[in-house]
């Protein structure tokens, strides 16, 4: 049944590629135009600060999508991000929302979404839980859920430790269903590289801050392109849950980078500065983004650099020659 719905998703898909829901960075316009380029769009629901605001985004996202896909006929899927965790005082009203506008894909984070996948599944829906480990993998799939996304290391916000290459062979012991590689997935090479790995879709987010669409302030964008891989702390001194942030954010914003990565205990209200808002998150991927581009000119570079990857890929020999 995976497969069938994989083969249904990909079918009005351009690329296997979810733009993955960003913290203050994906809202309805990133959503839209992704989805009418072609791949999956998506947002937290916690970026509509309100639920009345969050009811009209919804509105908004299914009105375009449907005049997108009465001009074209079809319009990629695309889905909603829910915090299933207590902490989220807003769920009942969301998970409200969710079954009154019914998006097609729900993703979870944070918790077990069983209540989440009765709902979801009631409309003919699918949820995806982003995992970060093995353990929290097990747990996910015993709920029901359509699809694990597989938070590896290297990934923004809060990323996982374990290499992408164990993480999914471990999964796919026990998983069957549709499966999401995350994690400095920024170019065409990327994508095939996942599904090499046996991911049926790439989850994409920091590729995506430096979109036009996207919802970042100039600031943001401005450290992702002076940013590398090697411009990244990991820390848990900000949310509570290790994360990837942009060092010269956290520099900005006041804090001893070096105490950081010692893991030493520091004072988060020694400044005004917030995380995700002053303090920005990003992949590893970063140091291979270099300009701001609009979503359409994104995918489009990544449809070229796929097809390239995919024809070198059948150029070579990759058993010994007899």
């Amino acid at each position: 049944m995976s497969k069938e719905r994989v083969k249904g998703l990909l079918a009005t898909m351009e690329l296997p590629v979810i733009n993955a829901p960003m913290f203050l960075v994906s809202g309805p316009e990133l959503v839209i135009e992704s989805c009418r380029q072609g791949i999956m769009g998506s947002f937290p629901l916690l970026n509509a600060r309100t639920s009345v605001e969050l009811e009209n985004w919804l509105i908004e996202i299914k009105e375009h999508l449907k005049v997108i896909e009465e001009e074209n006929g079809q319009v990629a899927p695309w889905a909603v991000n829910l915090i299933v965790h207590k902490t989220n005082k807003r769920f009942e009203n969301d998970l409200a929302l969710i079954a009154k506008y019914q998006p097609p894909i729900v993703i979870t984070s944070l918790g077990k979404p069983n209540s989440v996948v009765q709902v979801v599944h009631e409309y003919g829906g699918l949820v995806f839980s982003d995992v970060a480990t093995l353990t929290h993998a097990r747990k996910a799939a015993e709920t029901g859920v359509d699809g694990l996304i597989l938070v590896t290391n290297g990934a923004g916000g809060h990323g996982g430790l374990l290499n992408p290459m164990a993480f999914i062979a471990s999964v796919k012991e026990f998983w069957k269903g549709i499966t999401i590689l995350a994690g400095s997935i920024t170019n065409g090479n990327d994508i095939l590289a996942a599904q090499v790995l046996g991911a049926d879709f790439s989850y994409m987010g920091t590729r995506f801050i430096s979109a036009n669409e996207s919802m970042a302030n100039e600031s943001y964008q401005k450290t992702l392109l002076d940013s590398t891989a090697e411009d990244l702390v990991y820390t848990d001194a900000f949310s509570g849950v290790p994360a990837n942030y942009l060092s010269k954010s956290v520099l900005k914003a006041g804090y001893d980078i070096q105490a950081l990565q010692r893991k030493e205990k520091i004072d988060v209200g020694q400044s005004d500065a917030k995380a995700w808002k002053d303090i920005f998150s990003a992949g590893q991927g970063v140091g291979t983004i270099h300009k701001i581009q609009s979503v359409e000119e994104i995918v489009a570079e990544l449809k070229q650099e796929y097809t390239n990857a995919l024809e070198q890929l059948n150029q070579k020999s990759l058993l010994p020659r007899k």
